[in-house]
């Protein structure tokens, strides 16, 4: 009974932390997509622009994300950025996309 008492919470909480990898890794490939997404729309329409962010929903979940630009160490390029912020189990996570950019053109 002993060994039970030892091995059976043991158990259980290596189940817990695999549903939530398992979880986590889903969200975070729906939040690649929903990144790549959003910073192809904004360099398509020159929003990367202007630094902002909000939130968009992927199926049923919520994600926040947010684009921000800055000089380039090299060149006149921008690197834009968009972060994307996702929740599991009341622990956020984010997952980041960029691109290098010319400003003068559209």
């Amino acid at each position: 009974m002993m060994f039970l008492a030892i091995v059976i919470p043991v158990a259980v909480q290596g189940l817990q932390i695999a549903s939530r990898a398992g979880t986590v890794a889903l969200r975070k490939s729906e939040a690649v997509h929903v990144a790549d997404h959003l910073l192809g729309e904004m360099v398509a329409t020159g929003q990367w622009k202007l630094s902002g962010g909000g939130t968009v929903r992927e199926g049923i979940h919520e994600y926040r994300w947010k684009v921000e630009s800055r000089a380039w160490e090299k060149d006149a390029l921008k690197l834009v950025s968009l972060q994307v912020v996702y929740s599991v189990q009341n622990r956020d996570y984010d997952v980041r996309v960029s691109t290098l950019l010319d400003p003068n053109q559209q």
